[in-house]
């Protein structure tokens, strides 16, 4: 199933794509969603890391303390340490995109001349 234009990743679109590939209900999609975002996240929790083959992994990177600047005040802040979540596309993603991302140039290009 591919996405239409404008949509994100949420768990509804998760339902839908589950509802249309299934017979389940939507409630029981929406569930089925719902636990699969939870044991995605149950995992970056326990192991640091989440890697789903051809799409890209999750990976739990600390953040040193730093000093950052406010930019409404131009002041100085302390900001803490902490941890981030980084994704990293796997390579037949990274081609599917960038493919998917010539053909929509080409297309925009094919518009303003015609």
């Amino acid at each position: 199933m591919h996405m239409k234009k404008g949509l994100s990743l949420s768990k509804k679109f998760l339902t839908d794509v589950i509802q249309q590939s299934t017979e389940m209900t939507g409630v029981a999609s929406g569930q089925l969603a719902a636990d699969l975002v939870a044991a995605i996240n149950a995992e970056i929790i326990e192991t640091g890391r989440f890697s789903l083959p051809d799409f890209g992994a999750f990976t739990v990177r600390e953040t040193a303390k730093r000093t950052a600047l406010n930019p409404h005040t131009g002041e100085k802040v302390q900001v803490k340490a902490g941890a981030t979540v980084k994704f990293k596309a796997s390579p037949s993603l990274k081609e599917a995109a960038f493919a998917g991302a010539k053909k929509a140039k080409r297309k925009a290009a094919k518009g303003k001349a015609a």
